[in-house]
């Protein structure tokens, strides 16, 4: 399933060791750019949350997958994202595009246009 949207807030990360060993989740809350916008929870797990740091603002277009569990006669549903695209990211005057699919880093392109060339660094 593909999701599109903004940022609109990062939650705090969670971590912890588990009997698979250590496990870490980032949660973020989208807004779609449907006509009639939807506010969506979702997830990255592992590797992924180093991969990408999303921040608010940032224009994302996700694939993620659905999955629900039973717990004690309640139902959870969480939003796995196992690729990201991010189409604009708002703390920059460039536009950056990459995108992760599985534990494997495909792309990242940025473009430098407009900035001076006598960067201290």
């Amino acid at each position: 399933m593909e999701i599109k949207g903004k940022i609109i807030k990062v939650l705090p990360l969670q971590q912890g060791e588990g009997k698979n060993g250590s496990w870490k989740k980032q949660d973020y809350i989208i807004e779609t750019n449907e006509k009639i916008a939807k506010k969506v929870c979702f997830s990255l797990w592992g590797e992924k949350v180093d991969q990408f740091v999303l921040t608010d603002g940032d224009e994302v277009e996700l694939m993620v997958d659905l999955e629900s569990r039973e717990y004690n006669g309640r139902w959870y549903t969480e939003v796995k994202a196992w690729k990201v695209t991010i189409l604009q990211k708002e703390d920059s005057l460039s536009t950056n595009s990459g995108f992760v699919e599985g534990n494997e880093y495909n792309a990242i392109e940025s473009s430098a246009a407009g900035l001076p060339d006598d960067l201290p660094f």
